[in-house]
């Protein structure tokens, strides 16, 4: 069997554009708690996209995703800021 893996590149996306938005928004914490209650919000409220890569590929597909769903993520991440703000768990 081959190392395939499957991945939601969604999910890199969402980090990669939470840690744009966290270093504009020095109000907002940014301990690993917030940040994966941040996500879990932020990925609940998008669409998954699944692919199947080799295991230890380099996500190169990111960029173009990121630009594809910037909107929408930069949305759900502001409303789960904006909720995890609010209601911290730390």
């Amino acid at each position: 069997m081959s190392d395939l893996k499957l991945q939601n590149y969604m999910e890199k996306v969402v980090e990669k554009k939470l840690e744009e938005i966290l270093t504009d928004r020095k109000e907002v914490c940014d301990c690993q708690q917030c940040k994966l209650d941040i996500m879990a919000l932020a990925l609940n409220d998008l669409p998954p996209r699944y692919v199947v890569t080799e295991k230890g590929e380099v996500f190169s597909k990111i960029d173009s995703l990121f630009v594809q769903f910037s909107t929408d993520v930069t949305t759900a991440i502001i409303k789960a800021i904006d909720q995890v703000k609010t209601q911290p768990r730390h």
